[in-house]
Order: C-alpha cells, then structure tokens, then sequence
C-alpha cells in the first residue's frame, strides 16, 4: 500500500510555509528511495488556513509544519533512523 501525502498548495499554507516543505519532502523521498512508495499531491485548501501549513499524510491532518517536523513525521512514516 502507498504512503498518501497531500500537500496543502492553498495561498495561506504556500506563503507560510509549504513551498519549502514541498522542497523538503521531495529531495526526502529522493534521498530515501520512496518513489514506489508515495502518491505525492497538492490540494487547493483545507480550509484551515489558520493552523497552516497543512500536510495530510493517509487522511491525517498535520498542523503548523516545518522542516524539522516533516521530517520526523516521514521519518517514522517510512521507518526510517
């Protein structure tokens, strides 16, 4: 079963945050090898502009992400360090 990750591309999330994450989480899947593994989407908003940047990884929403958290979430996603 693929790992489902819907990136919010909405202009709140991409202006606070998302277009890097965006960058993160693809050079993560490169640098993993996760291509097989991953359907990789963005989505208009999730209607909580407020609590952004959003990330939904398998129906789970994520919350103010960076970073560092997007990498310890797919971290443990994939099973990985």
């Amino acid at each position: 079963m693929k790992t489902e990750l819907i990136i919010c591309m909405g202009s709140s999330c991409f202006a606070r945050g998302n277009k890097k994450n965006h960058e993160v989480i693809l050079e993560y899947i490169q640098t993993n090898n996760l291509s097989e593994r991953v359907i990789l989407k963005g989505n208009h908003c999730f209607d909580q502009c407020s609590k952004g940047p959003i990330i939904k990884i398998n129906n789970k929403v994520y919350e103010d992400m960076n970073e560092e958290r997007i990498i310890e979430i797919l971290d443990k996603e994939f099973g990985i360090n």
